[in-house]
């Protein structure tokens, strides 16, 4: 009998990346509502990424799913961009894709890569995103089929968990033109996934909340609500009248994830219709 004693590996640490379908500077100007300071880089041709460092699931113990969940809404209404969360933890991983005012769609895949998803969704995910509706469907289905060819680019023999399906899935989205910089992958640490970010060429921080990036206004006034574009404050009446919906339906469902997406819209909205009526004046 061996004396040595088997040590248990750690449980992976939660994590997320938020990819936004967007250039650097309207992504900095929406990132603030986060509430929390992120390295900002991009992420292929008209995509940015955002790398949090997770105060609310390190220090806050709210499930990291949620949180991006809502980071995402919170980002993408009232833009024309949509915004996709990879998220995982130690015993799931997935996504969610949030766009405009409609209901976001997810997936999610247990740690050993048992799909735990709709097939359907991963369809409408397709159909949001702008793939090919035959060749790309069909490398999205096969992760969500219990096989070992779900794991692309996992190579020959490797275990097909969860974070292989998140590749797998990134793997399919460089045909969106999602390329993820050196050292932001799926199912690191969210140290490591900060350290790597920080070296990156490029790398820029976004704003506290409360400030807004200087930016030319000139390039946010189509989707902006406070740079007092045509629409602009009905846009932000929207922002906020969403807002409210998504808090009472956080706090009904005890969710802190989409009760803070809910305050942040509501913050959005009130900023907008003050910037709108300080423009006027």
């Amino acid at each position: 009998m061996s004396t040595e004693e088997s040590v248990p590996a750690p449980a992976p640490a939660p994590g997320a990346l938020l990819l936004c379908r967007a250039e650097p500077d309207p992504v900095a100007a929406v990132a603030p509502l986060l509430g929390e300071r992120m390295p900002l880089v991009g992420a292929g041709e008209g995509w940015s990424a955002l790398v949090p460092r997770g105060g609310p699931w390190r220090d806050g113990g709210e499930p990291v799913d949620r949180v991006a969940a809502g980071w995402a809404a919170a980002l993408a209404v009232g833009a024309p961009w949509p915004v996709l969360a990879l998220w995982w933890d130690a015993d799931r991983a997935g996504y969610t894709l949030a766009s405009g005012f409609r209901r976001p769609v997810g997936y999610v895949w247990l740690a050993d890569g048992t799909p735990a998803g709709e097939d359907e969704a991963m369809r409408t995910f397709a159909a949001r995103i702008g793939l090919d509706p035959v060749l790309d469907v069909q490398s999205l289905d096969r992760l969500t089929r219990p096989d070992p060819d779900a794991g692309q680019g996992a190579g020959a023999g490797a275990r097909v968990d969860a974070r292989a399906r998140l590749r797998g899935l990134l793997a399919v989205l460089t045909r969106a033109g999602i390329t993820l910089p050196a050292g932001l992958a799926p199912g690191e640490d969210a140290d490591r996934l900060g350290r790597a970010a920080r070296a990156l060429p490029g790398v820029r921080w976004t704003e506290a909340a409360g400030r807004r990036p200087t930016v030319d206004e000139s390039r946010l006034a189509p989707w902006m609500p406070w740079v007092g574009g045509p629409g602009a404050r009905a846009l932000a009446l929207a922002q906020t009248a969403a807002g409210l919906t998504l808090t009472a339906w956080g706090l009904r469902r005890h969710s802190g994830g989409w009760t803070t997406a809910g305050a942040l819209l509501i913050a959005h909205g009130a900023l907008g219709t003050a910037y709108g009526l300080t423009k006027r004046a």
